[in-house]
């Protein structure tokens, strides 16, 4: 089946027809109808592009990707080719992707990850709360899965978030390094920092590796 994608000016998504424009929701929300031309991702390869490709989703749908557009949206996220088949089935997060979180390093003993503050503010116009978890959590999950090189799955037991200053604008950086790499427990810190490299937040996230022959 062939998914619609969209861009959604908040509120939940109803119906709509083919086609370019705006049309409402059932919540009076606006929908923009995103083209082919908008949508369409690379035939093949890492984007060349500086930006990444400008993926819609609907509240409540989860996008329904071709093999083709999977790989290229794990590119435009800057997941290198040879992790791709660690990341499980949907390989990068449809929440990470729609907060515009992009990789910068991938390895087990250091992950580095950016996110645009805008599109990701509470309601005083500062970054959310939650936005800083969301970062902390996809950064020390897929550590933990590259600890096991993709053998095992990990599950997230805890997290917790020290906020020490806002931010209204701008990129965040996140870095995770584990405090602890075992057999059935990873932990990681994530400091979340701004352009300026003041620290914004401290998370500390722990992992559980599980035994596949038990799943």
């Amino acid at each position: 089946m062939t998914s619609r994608r969209w861009s959604a000016a908040g509120g939940a998504a109803g119906t709509a027809e083919s086609g370019a424009g705006l049309l409402e929701s059932v919540t009076g929300a606006s929908l923009m109808v995103m083209n082919d031309a908008q949508t369409a991702a690379p035939a093949a390869g890492p984007s060349t592009s500086p930006a990444p490709t400008p993926y819609a989703f609907v509240p409540g749908v989860t996008p329904e990707l071709s093999p083709a557009e999977r790989r290229q949206m794990m590119f435009d996220s800057g997941i290198p080719e040879e992790l791709h088949h660690q990341l499980g089935v949907l390989g990068i997060s449809p929440l990470a992707a729609k907060m515009g979180i992009i990789f910068q390093e991938m390895t087990v003993a250091r992950m580095v990850a950016t996110m645009p503050v805008a599109g990701n503010e509470q309601n005083a116009g500062l970054l959310h709360g939650g936005a800083h978890l969301v970062l902390a959590e996809t950064l020390g999950s897929i550590g933990a899965v590259l600890h096991t090189q993709g053998q095992k799955p990990v599950v997230g037991i805890e997290i917790s978030a020290t906020h020490h200053r806002g931010i209204t604008g701008g990129l965040v950086t996140g870095t995770c390094t584990p405090i602890h790499l075992g057999g059935t427990l990873t932990t990681h810190e994530i400091v979340m920092t701004d352009e300026q490299g003041k620290r914004l937040s401290t998370a500390k996230i722990t992992n559980m590796i599980l035994d596949p022959s038990r799943r």
